[in-house]
Parts: structure tokens; sequence; C-alpha cells
């Protein structure tokens, strides 16, 4: 190894260290843990160079800070830092063990960026949560007219995705497409995965439908991208595509596809999609399994979500959570109780979903002193700070329990601002329990908060209905129709021979619209003969 000596002039170590990086790239076992090497036995040998990237590299992949910093030490001592592989190699190590700031500043010392320099350290920024300066990074890049590669302008597009900005996405986009780096698979998935968790789906397919390869993490963020934008029917159609098309699945595809059954109540897809989960093998896995739960429970088969709960031998918080929001919202309170009771005997630690779950059931059968004992509880023994959905159960509970006084009081000590939704379920329990005077105080921030939404004025007309007060009612009423404020339409839907139609009141588009009105008089006749034949044998048991 004598060719490989290098001097000490550290202009020579630059100008030699190139001769053996490709004797490097053939080393790269990272999971046996090299010699450590000390500054006595180093005599600047290029072979001991390279056992000092092999231990950094083991660092890295082991996630070991402490001797990576002992390893940045001996860097330092022999003139290493100014080298731009070794620099890279600390960078990613300080990467890996979540040190940040400490590979910022190795970034920022380095004479001489290669484009891997700036890839490692946009990518250190992605992973730890710092898009912003990941941005930032990227712009300096181009104005130093470094060049950038498919990983630098994915790694960007995914900044965006957390940050939620679909305008730069657009601009990397068209960076991308100048660049010619945008039939890369990584590039195009990083793209419909921003562009679907920004809500322009559109933009997403289109991306997708261009895309000349793609890969089961594309078609997984695709359908993903639908089921996010609540675009259900559309991602099962793309699934089955997917599947004709000889799709492997993955437990990320499945959990979409699954999520797509429970949005559309599609009880029979929910089925078919379990059977390949069972077939395929994933049924083990908690996060599919809480998605199976929690569809069941969604399409009404609470049986179903418990039998498969029972038969998971590992549960985790998800999957606990998932079956006890299940029976909530199907107002099994006691069931719900019972197994939270249950996680916590098995030494499972409630979290914010779980105590969200539980105060739900207390509001739907009105049980006001069980809902303070869970709220109490929450803080005092599990360490769980109450969020704005915590306090919107417990004002509709003690609103619903005709203590709407205490729910105000309540929702003007929190140390957040009230929402609409709890200002609206102030409202409605003070239209039950005829408070007029707290109904018109929830109204006016309602409005305030929600100018255009009409269901919250008719809201205030039927709560001074109910109390009679009918030219109140009457104003309510009058300033709705003339204003430019319209009241939601109701929406329902019904699953018939495996297809899911959906209505809306007053709807006058269907393409079956003259039978569906046809059936819906032939349906009130019916009930019109029903109440009158009630009424008529009501008065004759009177008589």
């Amino acid at each position: 190894m004598n060719t490989f000596r290098i001097f000490c002039n550290k202009k020579r170590f630059s100008e030699n260290f190139i001769v053996y990086r490709k004797h490097f790239c053939s080393l790269g076992n990272a999971t046996k843990k090299p010699e450590i090497i000390t500054q006595q036995d180093f005599f600047f040998d290029a072979t001991k160079v390279l056992k000092l990237h092999s231990l950094l590299q083991f660092c890295a992949k082991n996630r070991e800070p402490i001797t990576g910093k002992a390893c940045h030490g001996q860097v330092i001592r022999l003139g290493l830092e100014t080298d731009t592989l070794t620099s890279n190699m600390l960078m990613n190590m300080y990467s890996k063990c979540g040190l940040i700031r400490r590979a910022c500043k190795v970034f920022d010392e380095i004479p001489e960026r290669s484009m891997v320099s700036w890839n490692i350290m946009i990518g250190t920024c992605v992973q730890n949560g710092e898009e912003e300066k990941a941005i930032d990074i990227f712009l300096e890049m181009q104005r130093e007219g470094s060049p950038c590669s498919e990983f630098t302008v994915s790694s960007v597009v995914c900044a965006c995705a957390a940050k939620g900005d679909v305008f730069f996405c657009r601009q990397l986009h068209a960076f991308a497409i100048k660049a010619v780096v945008d039939a890369d698979v990584f590039v195009g998935t990083a793209l419909i995965d921003v562009y679907a968790k920004c809500g322009s789906i559109e933009d997403a397919s289109c991306v997708f439908e261009g895309m000349p390869e793609r890969n089961d993490v594309t078609w997984s963020s695709i359908v993903a991208g639908f089921v996010q934008n609540e675009l259900y029917e559309e991602g099962l159609v793309l699934f089955a595509r997917g599947k004709e098309m000889g799709l492997e699945n993955n437990q990320f595809m499945i959990s979409s596809v699954i999520r797509a059954c429970a949005g559309l109540a599609a009880l029979i897809e929910g089925r078919q999609v379990h059977a390949i989960v069972c077939r395929t093998g994933f049924g083990p896995n908690n996060f599919v399994a809480s998605a199976l739960v929690d569809m069941y429970a969604k399409c009404g088969s609470i049986e179903e979500a418990y039998v498969l709960f029972c038969n998971i031998e590992k549960k985790n918080v998800v999957l606990w959570n998932a079956i006890i929001s299940g029976f909530a919202k199907h107002a099994c309170s006691s069931e719900v109780m019972n197994l939270f009771e249950e996680m916590q005997q098995t030494g499972m630690q409630p979290d914010e979903v779980t105590y969200v779950a539980v105060l739900s059931a207390c509001v739907h059968v009105g049980l006001v002193d069980k809902g303070r004992s869970y709220f109490d509880l929450m803080t005092r023994e599990h360490n769980v700070s109450p969020n704005v959905l915590h306090y919107s159960c417990m004002v509709d509970i003690l609103g619903r329990g005709g203590l709407v006084h205490e729910a105000h009081e309540l929702m003007t000590k929190m140390p957040f601002a009230a929402t609409a939704s709890m200002w609206g379920s102030l409202l409605a329990s003070c239209r039950i329990h005829g408070n007029l005077e707290l109904a018109e105080i929830a109204a006016k921030n309602l409005f305030e908060m929600e100018p255009d939404r009409g269901g919250n004025y008719v809201l205030l007309a039927n709560t001074y209905a109910a109390s009679k007060k009918w030219e109140e009612a009457a104003k309510a009423r009058k300033s709705l129709k003339g204003s430019e404020i319209l009241k939601e339409r109701g929406k329902s839907w019904i699953e018939i021979k495996d297809k899911v139609h959906t209505f809306m009141a007053g709807e006058r588009t269907h393409p079956r619209i003259t039978d569906i009105y046809l059936e819906l008089n032939n349906l009130l006749e019916e009930m019109t003969k029903l109440v009158n034949k009630a009424e008529t044998d009501f008065d004759l048991h009177d008589l």
C-alpha cells in the first residue's frame, strides 16, 4: 500500500486523495465495526484514512454520535476537514444521528462543495423537519451555479409537501422539466405526493399519467392522494387498474384502499380488500388491521370489527384507538369504557385520540359525571394535555346535559380561542334547553366566524321558534333569504348492486331523476296512509 501513502503537505493531500477514492468505494461493510484509529498509528497512510471513513460509515448506519464525534476530532487533527469527501461523510453521520446543527457547521466550513454536499445538506434538513431551511439551501445552490440531480429535486419537493407550498412546488415542477429530470420516478412520485397533499389532485393525476415509469410507491402515492381528497371511488378504480397491470400490494396501498371503502361505507368491497390482506400476509400489520377495524365500524359492522380486533395478538395504541372509536361512533358507551379499562390493564397508555373517543361516547349518551371524570383523569393520570377536540367534547357533554352556563364558562377559560364547532354546539344546546340569552351570544360569535354558513342562521331561527319567539325567528330566516348565503344541502348515498349512488336534496341533474321522484311520491303516499291509520286508531282508542 506504499503507493497510496499521503504526505503531510495539505496541498499534496488534496491532490493525492483522489487516487484511493475508487478503492474506498469498493469497501462498504458498515455492519462490522472497524477498529478505532489512534493518531499515533495513523501516519497519514491512505489505508488508515479509509479505515476512518469506514468508521464514519459505521457510526452513520448504527446511529453512534459519540464515536462519530471522536472521528470528527481525528479528522481535524489530521487536517482532513478541508477534503470534500470526508466532510460529506461527517455531514451524513451527523444527519443520521439527528445532529443537524453540527451537520450545518461542517457544511458551512467546506471550501469546495460538491453536488453530493448540497444533496446531503438538503436531505438532512428535510428529514429533521427543517423544510424552510432546505428550500433556502436549494436556492443558494442555484445561485452558486452548482448542478443538481434527481435526488436534489425530489428532496426539495418533499420539503414543499411538508410545508404545503403548492406555488413553489409548481415552480420546482417547471425547473424539473427544464433540467430534464421530470421523467425520473422519484421526482414524479414526490410531485404527486405534494400536489395531492395541497389539494391539487388534478395536477397529481396529470403527473402520474405522464410518467414513463412507475413503481409501487408511485401507485401508492396517487391512490392515497385520491383518498386524502375524499375521491374514494376514483381511488378504488385506480387500485383496480393497478391490479390489472400486475401491481404488487404493499401495506401503504392497502391502507389507503381500506380507507376508501370506509369513506364510501362500501362493506362488500371492504370485505374483498380484507380477503386480499389475508392472502398477501398483511393481516398482522397493526396499521392495516387498524384501517380494517375502522372500515368495518364505519360500514356499520361493529361485530366484525371487534372479531378482527380480538384476533390480533400484538396490539398497539393505534389499534386500540380504532376499536374504541368504532364503538363510540355506534354509541356503545359501556363497551367503550370496558375497552378503555382493558387497554390500561394490558399496560398500554391512552393518548389524545383515545380520550377523544372516550369523551365522544359520553357525549352520545349524556354521561356528564363520567365525562368530567375522564377529562380530569386525562391530565392527572396520563399526562395528556387537552386539545381543541377534548374541550369541544366537554362543551358538548355539558351543553347536552343542560349545563349551558358551565359549558360557556369552560369555553372562556380554555388556553385557546373557542372554535366555530364549539359555538355551534352551544347554540344547539341552548335551543334544546331554551336559553335564549346565551343562544344569542353563541350565534353572534358563530356568525362572525362562519358568516357564509346558512345552517347557523337556520339553527338560530329554530331556537327562537322553540321559545315561541316567532318574530325573531322570522327575522333570522329573512336575513338568510335576503342574502347570498345558502343553506347546505343534505347529502345521502346508498349502495345498490356493488355501486354507490349519491343524492343531494333538491337535485335535478341525476340521470334517473324522473324514476327517483316517482318512487319518492309512491313512498310519500304509503307514509301518509300509515300516518292517517295511526291517527284513526288513536282517535278510536280515545273514544
